[in-house]
């Protein structure tokens, strides 16, 4: 198939990934290459020059409007729309058989628009007031959505899902996230490194715990990280910096848990999978999806409560490393996500008439 990939254009689609949004554009390219597919990514214009890209903006607007400046932001509002206006042509008369919509941008579920070209939006966020009443009005038979957890599409759809909805985990290939049987008794934390992602209440409970911490990902909120996190830092607990995927594992790898802290409504938490597929079992916030996605491989705290945190990596650590790398093998797998994503394209392709 011929396949336009349109994906968010905050931060390039290159290693190493932002956050999840790029991890998971990056990812569905690569497979869908892998798989024979011709792609096309719309993204930011410095993205990985592995593939084939057609720019939606010249390089990614965190670097033009930075991120302190840009909420809210009428010059970037117009940047983007302007952006993803110009790319969605192109895309209509690009002769694609298909879209898969990673942008979270209105222009992209217009029905006159999915009327032309079939699309599969993946949404990857709660639901929020600059989309919500856009993706409620875009159903049509072109056009397939799909959430990444049922924790999130109840807070998307709390009366009910359209037809034209459903739960799509994401998913990793285990063999770039190697399996450690044991580890150095130590814990691990990966994230952007902002406030909803609770990065200072991974630091608090590993010092009650009295286990060894150390910090992975993009410092996003400076101010947050001079204020709350990096006072916190020394001894035992240290940043290791915003890493590319194997040096990432490779770090996973020697602990022996994973701290999982979000402060928001997380709709599923790809970070928590790839250190599961480490062998490292979860303690983690019960926030959102992480239940749902974490399951038996993990212990639960109340949300912002870090002194239950800190029992609950003690209790983590005592669940056998085969645990969560199984859980993943059976759930997470990026071959199982790719023949579900492969699956929904076919699915809102045109009956011949």
């Amino acid at each position: 198939m011929r396949i336009a990939l349109l994906a968010h254009a905050r931060q390039p689609i290159a290693q190493p990934f932002m956050g999840g949004m790029e991890s998971h554009s990056w990812y569905l390219a690569d497979g869908l290459m892998a798989r024979g597919h011709d792609v096309v990514l719309f993204a930011a214009g410095d993205s990985d020059p592995r593939f084939a890209i057609d720019p939606v903006v010249d390089e990614h607007y965190e670097r033009t409007f930075p991120w302190a400046e840009h909420r809210g932001s009428a010059p970037l509002i117009a940047h983007l729309d302007a952006g993803y206006a110009a790319a969605c042509d192109r895309i209509a008369e690009g002769g694609f058989d298909v879209v898969h919509n990673n942008s979270l941008h209105r222009f992209a579920i217009e029905p006159r628009r999915t009327a032309v070209v079939p699309t599969v939006t993946s949404l990857h966020v709660p639901p929020y007031d600059a989309l919500h009443w856009f993706v409620k009005a875009s159903a049509t038979p072109g056009h397939h959505l799909t959430v990444t957890s049922e924790r999130q599409m109840a807070a998307w759809w709390p009366d009910g899902a359209p037809p034209r909805a459903s739960v799509l985990h994401n998913g990793i290939d285990p063999a770039a996230w190697p399996f450690v049987a044991t580890g150095d008794g130590s814990a691990v934390w990966c994230g952007r490194i902002t406030p909803n992602k609770g990065t200072h209440l991974a630091v608090a409970a590993a010092r009650m715990a009295g286990v060894p911490l150390t910090l992975f990902g993009q410092i996003e909120d400076p101010d947050y990280w001079h204020a709350q996190v990096e006072p916190l830092l020394g001894g035992d607990i240290r940043y290791g910096g915003h890493l590319h995927g194997a040096a990432l594992a490779a770090e996973m790898g020697r602990a022996s848990v994973f701290l999982f802290t979000p402060c928001w409504d997380e709709p599923f938490g790809l970070v928590a999978i790839e250190a599961m597929a480490c062998g490292l079992p979860v303690a983690a916030l019960d926030m959102g999806a992480a239940r749902e996605v974490i399951g038996e491989a993990g212990r639960f705290a109340p949300a912002n409560d870090g002194a239950a945190l800190a029992e609950a990596i003690g209790a983590a650590m005592a669940i056998p490393p085969h645990v969560p790398r199984d859980r993943v093998d059976r759930l997470f797998t990026r071959d199982r996500w790719l023949d579900a994503c492969e699956a929904l394209y076919h699915q809102v392709q045109p009956v011949p008439a």
